[in-house]
């Protein structure tokens, strides 16, 4: 870690600048991407066409509902699109308070970070979609009442959000490698609290995805199987401690005889 120690003015105007790099990346990826925005958004309303009933479609309530909708998939797209640009800038910012030895996992960081957030979406884009829009649909229009009549907005709304979850869970483990790299976690400590990873799973897809039980339970199990892989990262990767000094803590704990 450095010894040189920079006023908190010098700390914000660093922040600042990375935020404007990372600013000015989005935005020279969303001009781009918002050239493709129709045919963007034609492939993400992909599963939800399959899914619809024959003969129907995506809808558009209002007159500026399509330009805005545009927009919004521009800008989603511009942000993966500019995601190992805001990554580099996040542990460029960072990094300077670290030690040297810990300065080298810069470019895993990043590329881990992206992959593991593409892997999330493409998952939940590839495999969870399809099933989940066709379960929902299935069972508002089950009895013949109701037809099925979606708007363009709220379902890049809603797909947009599970897209968005899907890449956060993915994350777990780079998380996990982290934290046992620093010291915090260890592997001995994630297996003990496996229970609280079950429960944390189930509420994060309760947070995360729509009000059913379908969408929970298809974000809670990557959750757990991710999990088990941040123990295995735990196990192989974490920092390792010093036999000597831990047992000395641990004489210092127990109780002194009387």
């Amino acid at each position: 870690m450095s010894d040189d120690r920079m006023p908190l003015a010098t700390h914000l105007e660093e922040l600042r600048r990375k935020l404007i790099i990372a600013g000015i990346s989005w935005l020279v990826a969303f001009v781009a991407c918002y050239t493709y925005a129709e045919r963007l958004f034609a492939l993400i309303a992909d599963p939800v066409r399959q899914a619809l009933p024959q003969g129907t479609t995506l809808v558009f309530i209002t007159a500026t509902e399509p330009f805005f909708t545009y927009l919004k998939v521009a800008a989603l797209a511009a942000l993966l699109v500019s995601m190992p640009v805001i990554f580099w800038q996040l542990w460029s910012f960072v990094a300077p308070g670290l030690y040297k030895n810990e300065k080298r996992y810069v470019l895993p960081f990043v590329l881990a970070s992206c992959l593991c957030f593409a892997a999330g979406a493409f998952f939940g884009f590839q495999f969870v979609f399809p099933m989940v829009f066709k379960v929902l649909i299935e069972f508002g229009t089950g009895d013949g009442q109701l037809s099925a009549m979606l708007s363009m907005g709220s379902y890049l709304s809603l797909s947009s959000k599970l897209l968005l979850a899907f890449g956060l869970v993915f994350e777990l483990p780079v998380v996990i490698f982290f934290l046992a790299r620093m010291g915090i976690v260890d592997h001995k400590m994630l297996a003990r609290n496996r229970k609280f990873a079950l429960l944390a799973a189930f509420v994060i897809g309760a947070v995360l995805t729509p009000p059913d039980v379908f969408s929970q339970t298809a974000l809670a199990l990557p959750f757990i199987f991710l999990y088990e892989i941040g123990i295995i990262v735990a196990r192989l990767f974490g920092k390792r401690r010093d036999p000597v000094a831990d047992e000395a803590a641990e004489e210092e704990r127990k109780p002194s005889s009387p």
